[in-house]
């Protein structure tokens, strides 16, 4: 499974690298995109995905670290920020480029 999905990081990695490299405002931003999406899900591998025991006293069950869970929901919101700034910006460039033609 983390094979599986270790290929899935590599495979968003290299279509967004391949989206920046246009000339599009919009390839670039799904592009900007998929590299956030290839970026959070390498930070869930690398917390691991279950199966550790928190250490508390007792023997709880295995449960997910948590840090990687908010540090991802942290850059997910970055991403959406980022990406409407860049939506905004294209939208403006665009209009910009119609007043002078």
């Amino acid at each position: 499974m983390n094979l599986l999905l270790a290929a899935l990081v590599g495979l968003l990695f290299a279509a967004g690298t391949w989206l920046l490299l246009g000339q599009r405002i919009l390839r670039q931003v799904i592009g900007l995109g998929l590299i956030a999406h290839g970026a959070n899900l390498m930070v869930l591998l690398a917390g691991g995905l279950a199966g550790r025991h928190a250490p508390l006293l007792g023997n709880p069950e295995p449960r997910a670290d948590p840090l990687p869970q908010a540090l991802i929901l942290t850059a997910i919101v970055i991403g959406f920020g980022i990406t409407a700034f860049l939506l905004a910006l294209g939208y403006r460039m665009h209009a910009l480029e119609e007043d002078e033609g």
